[in-house]
């Protein structure tokens, strides 16, 4: 025990308590494919929130466009989730339908 400002404070460990910091979820953030949203404002989106590449944004807007669904990244959850934000008010500013979805890594 020690003492801190006239208060005891048990300082002893449980020795069955498991005090290793576990690392974050991580969480992939896929953009969905519509009929409406114009491939060249997918990209600008990937370049623009996810800090990708051109040559990077057009591969995974072309997977938007033919499979449907393109992974943009993989963020912890509170990343993701602010980026599915920024995504989706990016896309109404533009009058475009484009989803933005997390899935668990």
């Amino acid at each position: 025990m020690s003492e801190f400002a006239g208060i005891n404070i048990d300082t002893d460990q449980d020795e069955g308590v498991d005090t290793k910091l576990k690392e974050p979820g991580m969480y992939k953030v896929i953009l969905l494919n519509d009929h409406y949203t114009t491939m060249d404002f997918v990209v600008e989106i990937i370049r623009g929130i996810f800090h990708k590449t051109a040559g990077e944004a057009t591969k995974i807007m072309m997977d938007v466009h033919k499979k449907g669904r393109g992974v943009v990244g993989t963020y912890t959850l509170d990343i993701a989730s602010t980026k599915v934000i920024q995504v989706e008010e990016k896309a109404r500013e533009n009058n475009f339908p484009l989803e933005c979805v997390i899935e668990n890594f």
